[in-house]
């Protein structure tokens, strides 16, 4: 059962999803990846009267990021990034993640999951009461990040995939940092770039 609300906004030339996710009861929430218009997440927080918990990075490249200072600019909020990532990012983080930290959202628990390849501090967050997961650029509906920026890794994205993301089950909705949600059985179906790194 879905317990956090959700609202994506897609920004910039390479359309990057950014994520408001809430917990309606509680009135509480996080913002996921605010790639741009960071003004833009504080008015959805604002307009559905949220506290905002702060801001949660998968991973450190601009079109993720580049709404942060803004928000923290109009609302003073922490920056949640892992480790790997930190010295990277060269701007304050007050949370440094590590992987098997759980954030709390109201009710729900967000597990942060170590997936290196895209980046060697991405990351995926993971929810087993929603049955979701906010999977940065690691996995796409139908394909996976690209390892060939300067700290990418073809073999740490290839055990990510195999030995994280393909133990989550099929109806495990994925919601990315590029293109559309999908279950895991669209991206068992779909998914050709997961399928060979399967093997």
């Amino acid at each position: 059962m879905e317990i956090v609300k959700i609202k994506r906004l897609i920004g910039g030339n390479l359309e990057s999803n950014g994520y408001v996710i809430y917990d309606r009861e509680q009135g509480e929430c996080f913002v996921v990846d605010p790639g741009y218009n960071g003004d833009k997440f504080v008015k959805i927080i604002n307009d559905l009267g949220l506290h905002m918990k702060g801001i949660l990075l998968t991973h450190h490249h601009y079109d993720h990021v580049g709404g942060v200072d803004k928000i923290k600019e109009m609302t003073d909020c922490p920056v949640y990034l892992h480790r790997a990532d930190a010295d990277v990012y060269k701007k304050e983080v007050e949370v440094l993640l590590e992987d098997g930290d759980t954030l709390a959202l109201g009710e729900e628990e967000l597990k942060v999951i170590s997936t290196p390849g895209h980046t060697k501090g991405s990351i995926c967050l993971y929810s087993e009461q929603s049955k979701l997961a906010f999977t940065g650029d690691t996995i796409f509906n139908v394909d996976i990040g690209r390892t060939d920026l300067s700290d990418g890794s073809p073999s740490e994205m290839e055990r990510s995939i195999k030995g994280i993301i393909n133990l989550w089950s099929n109806e495990i909705t994925i919601y990315p940092g590029h293109g559309d949600s999908c279950s895991m059985k669209f991206v068992r179906n779909n998914n050709q770039e997961f399928l060979d790194a399967i093997g």
